[in-house]
């Protein structure tokens, strides 16, 4: 049986007035995101938003839950 994820705060960020957001540097380099990189917005039920790497976006799709 696979574990239950869970959802942990790592920063916060501010939306500029252009609609850009920036990582926190401590975020970028514990998931390897880069300059130039490319990530998918998802939205979750209850108005979440989440963020994941375009490389690693068909491993997410085969999870289960």
């Amino acid at each position: 049986m696979q574990e239950q994820a869970r959802g942990e705060v790592l920063g916060s960020a501010v939306v500029g007035e252009r609609g850009q957001v920036v990582i926190p540097a401590d975020v970028r380099k514990m998931f390897g995101v880069k300059p130039g990189d490319r990530l998918i917005v998802v939205a979750y039920p209850g108005k979440k938003i989440g963020l994941i790497p375009a490389t690693n976006f068909n491993k997410f799709l085969n999870q289960t839950t």
